[in-house]
């Protein structure tokens, strides 16, 4: 490794004093609130100490060390308890405030919560940077992608309903269809996307009348401080209700009662299926996952070389490849491998690195605990079979922070080859028949997305073909990634459960129900004066604009 690259990341973390104040934390945030059916308690109890993907160096240990960020309470099986009890009182059967209430008003309450969330924007994308490593630029985005969410998910629900203000006479039968909420939902979000993720399921089950319980994840959990004033006045007393603490003593109760009828989940398929199984009445239960994925480049040897690179390079690091939709292994035409892994490391070698908070940088320090040394074994596996790092300084450490490294070539039988790297780390394997990429896919475990990249419409077409049947997105010439968010996004196998977009996520936290009467003239009466008099939510033909 270059000397210069060498003393760069050895230098790579500030002192206190050299973080811009614009971005330094005043103080620890010593988290005790939590929101429970409509209160905004104080706990007494231990606290979790949040450290930070930063480290500052000029700590008493001599070398970086994590920034103390402040803790959050850990809850126990008690206040789980009683979060759970306190949503399902808010539902009561469905008989409850919310669940009753007229869409057009649900609609409100998220707006008006969506407002107060707004207000908080530089508190909350401070936090995002510092808990979790993103750059600056990326925790604005997420804010405003997800206040777009929210804005997009009130459209989409106004159009379902717009839908559904009609009667439908057939065979003699007059009947209104419309969606109802599925119950309590517990929800659960990712610490690459804590705040995205976690309102692409929570918003759209609260404005389908659902009552929600929801953790926020280990890492990513200080952010959601400052929106618990927010939820507790936007929305009826336990509608809304916060659990923190570790997920085995809070959530594994909670679905162990069996009083909750949906759960949302974003990580892992192994912590999901603990989850799903602790819950005693199964066909009860509805689901929502988003889990692991390896997701494949394919790139063939007439592919726009600078176009792939460009695009694997985006899809394989943006974020430090902590997302699910990473590419996490690239297979390149064997006649074109030499030329593409050059150009890919040298396109990696041009990348920004630094802190979150520095302009044009694109790889920033990692927050998962012990990431740093699992990545440094999966490499090292990898050239004991072979393997070469390619670019300069890749795999290089330094405490939180880890060097993109391109890997190739990548064989079977390496754990590069099936690990979902969630990292910074860039395998790439060769192939001489475009088969044997595809065999990989049907093989994997994983059925999310693949990236293709070719030139020939005869040739992708025979691709796209057996591919659709086996991922969820077949993306032609640009990387993996979730968006639009008008699109679906789901996956096979153990990749996810259910599809969310601004319209299926409606569906999904939501039931088909209908009211039904036979066209005798006394129905007709009844039906037109429920109507006509607004008597009822469900029956009604009022139009939202």
């Amino acid at each position: 490794m270059d000397a210069k690259l060498q003393e760069r990341i050895a230098a790579v973390f500030p002192r206190p004093a050299d973080v811009p104040e614009a971005f330094r934390l005043p103080k620890p945030v010593e988290q005790r609130e939590y929101l429970l059916g409509g209160e905004i308690r104080s706990w007494p109890g231990e606290l979790r100490e949040v450290r930070s993907a930063v480290c500052l160096r000029g700590g008493p240990g001599g070398g970086p060390e994590p920034a103390r960020l402040g803790a959050f309470p850990l809850l126990t099986e008690k206040e789980a308890a009683e979060a759970l009890a306190a949503a399902r009182r808010a539902y009561d059967s469905g008989r409850g405030q919310w669940p009753t209430m007229p869409v057009a008003e649900r609609i409100r309450h998220v707006e008006a919560f969506a407002f107060r969330m707004k207000e908080k924007r530089d508190e909350v994308v401070r936090l995002l940077m510092w808990e979790i490593g993103k750059t600056l630029k990326d925790s604005q985005k997420e804010f405003d992608r997800t206040v777009e969410y929210i804005a997009g998910t009130i459209d989409a629900l106004k159009e379902l309903d717009r839908v559904s203000s009609r009667f439908s006479i057939v065979e003699g039968i007059i009947a209104q269809i419309r969606r109802a909420p599925l119950g309590v939902v517990l929800c659960m979000g990712p610490y690459n996307y804590p705040l995205n993720e976690t309102f692409t399921t929570l918003i759209p089950a609260l404005i389908m009348g659902n009552c929600a319980v929801f953790k926020p994840p280990r890492m990513g959990v200080l952010l959601f401080r400052p929106l618990l004033e927010a939820f507790r006045d936007s929305f009826p007393p336990g509608v809304v209700n916060t659990v923190y603490g570790e997920g085995r003593k809070v959530a594994g109760p909670m679905m162990a009662g069996g009083d909750v009828e949906c759960l949302a989940f974003i990580g892992s398929s192994k912590a999901a299926d603990v989850l799903k199984h602790q819950h005693p009445k199964p066909h009860r239960l509805r689901c929502v996952l988003g889990l692991d994925a390896k997701n494949a480049a394919i790139v063939m040897a007439d592919a726009d070389l600078d176009l792939a690179v460009a695009e694997c390079v985006l899809g394989a690091l943006s974020f430090n490849g902590q997302r699910c939709t990473a590419i996490k292994i690239i297979f390149v035409d064997r006649k074109v491998a030499k030329e593409f892994t050059q150009r890919l490391a040298a396109a990696v070698d041009k990348l920004a690195f630094g802190m979150p908070w520095t302009d044009g940088v694109s790889i920033t320090p990692l927050p998962e605990p012990g990431k740093p040394g699992y990545l440094a074994e999966l490499i090292a596996e990898a050239k004991a079979g072979g393997a070469e790092v390619l670019n300069a300084g890749g795999g290089a450490a330094n405490a939180t922070y880890f060097h993109p490294a391109v890997v190739y070539p990548v064989k079977p039988g390496m754990r590069l080859w099936t690990e979902a790297q969630f990292g910074p780390v860039v395998p790439v394997a060769p192939f001489d028949d475009v088969e044997e990429p595809v065999r990989y896919v049907v093989d994997s475990n994983y059925g999310q997305q693949v990236a293709v990249f070719g030139n020939d419409p005869k040739q992708l077409a025979r691709l796209i073909d057996p591919l659709v049947n086996q991922v969820c997105r077949v993306n032609l010439n640009s990387q993996c990634q979730r968006g639009p968010d008008a699109f679906p996004f789901a996956g096979r196998k153990d990749s996810a459960e259910g599809t969310l977009s601004l319209s299926d996520a409606l569906r999904v936290f939501s039931i088909r129900t209908l009211v039904a009467a036979k066209g005798t003239p006394a129905n007709k009466e009844i039906l037109s004066r429920i109507v006509r008099e607004g008597e009822s939510s469900f029956l009604s033909t009022d139009f939202i604009f």
